[in-house]
């Protein structure tokens, strides 16, 4: 059976032709569900924790919710990256070498999470150590992060699986096997903590087999289902070029996602500091934004796949369209966002911890009351990022990540134990903006280069293999890049302890 064939029978969805609105909205939705249920690990660990071991539990894995999108991030942006390259082939219509790049992702994937999994887990406790726990909870959270090391490779097996698939239009199949590993890992959470008595490590291990259930749901799909996806023996002929390619994508992508997340650890050290009911209240409020933001992760990995399947189509008109609708879009959801954060998080609350418990209910609206304002740049840096990275530009997406991360790191360094809670919370407003900086510049660049370019006929050049990762990314931005990273990471860091 020919590919063209395979696709009717398939749920492959080709997003280079049709109304962009409706194709954006029907890829997001699936993706919003998806990512709800994924966070609802977490999330389901730290109710459950809650409820029935305490607060103290709670600030023990709710804390841990930083390091978390640290870890995770990190394999889930490689995904991300690489399934880039591999929205570009589809669209091009070159499936074999699409598929060339599929097993090389296997490769890199595969590798990296093993790398991480003997890594964090030497280092375990000397992170947790720069984080500021307090010794009568570092037992619990020690276990937990170090169970969770030791599952990442089931981690990267499904961000690997189900970006092949969102690459290919199917958003839907993805969310189908979360929402199954989901309602597993609650039973098993109630299983272990209540009647096994597994205290937090229970949690974890709940997390890791349900995690590992649904990647083993995705592979058997593929296998049944999607025969474009049926990789052949050469195939996996290891091309180090095809490898470079990836990682030119992947990893920007993944130190972005980890830039952010340690700006979110350099502030969750500072939140340590006021002690487990701030711990309690922050990682609650954290809990309650991230799955109110997941409608903007959504619209960024759709826009990324819409992107990518229509910039490798050389469809550029359709590239910017798409862009100006999902602006519409992410505005309109972030009105309804502020509203409801803003007087409604008490009630929210209420899922992570008992009504009694007033001064934890307090940090949380309190934070929310201080942030809820941003959520429009908090919506444009995911779809501005995610449309740079669908077109095949890395660098300039991870160096909003660095500007976030210093902005976060400032505040936190002026404010940390001089003032009120409040002012540790204004690092989140003042790293959204900040990575804005050099994301909507840069968005208008590329396009406007692009349209005066277009009639020289540059603008597909994703059926040449050495043009898919774009040069348009001066050498002036890369230096400029390399020096903030360094700035950041290297001239301050033996200061990081101060900044905590």
């Amino acid at each position: 059976m020919s590919d063209n064939a395979t696709m009717k029978n398939t749920t492959i969805h080709d997003m280079t032709t049709g109304s962009p609105a409706r194709l954006i909205m029907q890829f997001m939705i699936p993706m919003f569900l998806g990512n709800i249920f994924q966070q609802f690990y977490n999330i389901a660990d730290s109710i459950i924790a809650g409820q029935f071991l305490g607060v103290r539990a709670l600030a023990a894995i709710g804390s841990t919710g930083s390091l978390m999108f640290f870890v995770t991030g990190w394999l889930n942006g490689l995904s991300s990256g690489f399934a880039i390259l591999v929205s570009q082939w589809f669209g091009a219509k070159e499936y074999e070498r699409m598929r060339h790049y599929v097993a090389m992702s296997i490769y890199l994937s595969a590798g990296w999470a093993v790398l991480m999994t003997i890594g964090l887990g030497i280092a375990n406790e000397p992170i947790l150590r720069l984080m500021n726990y307090k010794d009568s909870i570092m037992p619990d959270v020690k276990a937990y992060m170090g169970i969770i090391y030791a599952g990442l490779i089931v981690t990267a097996a499904y961000n690997a699986l189900a970006a092949f698939l969102r690459a290919l239009g199917d958003s839907k199949s993805p969310l189908y096997f979360l929402i199954i590993s989901a309602v597993i890992n609650v039973g098993l959470d109630v299983a272990f903590i209540i009647y096994g008595g597994m205290g937090v490590e229970g949690c974890a291990y709940a997390t890791v087999i349900a995690q590992g259930i649904s990647a083993v749901l995705c592979f058997i799909y593929i296998v049944k289902k999607f025969p474009i996806l049926h990789l052949k023996k050469e195939n996996f002929r290891f091309s180090l070029p095809a490898c470079g390619k990836l990682m030119a994508l992947g990893v920007p992508m993944a130190l972005q996602f980890s830039i952010t997340a340690i700006g979110t650890i350099i502030v969750q050290g500072a939140v340590n500091v006021y002690g487990e009911d701030y711990m309690a209240g922050f990682s609650a409020a954290a809990k309650i934004q991230n799955v109110i933001c997941t409608v903007f992760v959504a619209f960024g990995a759709t826009i990324a796949t819409y992107v990518g399947q229509n910039w490798g189509a050389g469809k550029v008109d359709r590239v910017r369209q798409g862009v100006r609708c999902t602006q519409i879009m992410i505005l309109a959801y972030s009105v309804i966002a502020m509203i409801l954060v803003f007087f409604f998080s008490k009630y929210l609350t209420y899922l992570f911890i008992s009504p009694s418990e007033t001064k934890v209910i307090e940090v949380s609206v309190l934070y929310f009351h201080t942030v809820f304002w941003c959520y429009p740049f908090l919506g444009s840096i995911f779809l501005y990022r995610n449309t740079l990275q669908g077109l095949g530009y890395g660098l300039v997406p991870m160096l909003g990540g660095v500007f976030e991360l210093a902005a976060r790191s400032a505040i936190v360094v002026l404010v940390a134990g001089k003032t009120s809670f409040a002012g540790v919370c204004l690092s989140d407003p003042a790293a959204w903006i900040s990575a804005l900086i050099p994301l909507i510049p840069y968005y208008i660049y590329v396009t406007r280069k692009v349209e005066e370019t277009r009639e020289d006929s540059d603008v597909k050049v994703h059926k040449d293999e050495c043009k898919i990762i774009n040069d348009e990314e001066s050498g002036a931005v890369k230096v400029l890049a390399l020096f903030v990273i360094f700035q950041v990471f290297f001239k301050k860091g033996d200061n990081w302890c101060a900044l905590l």
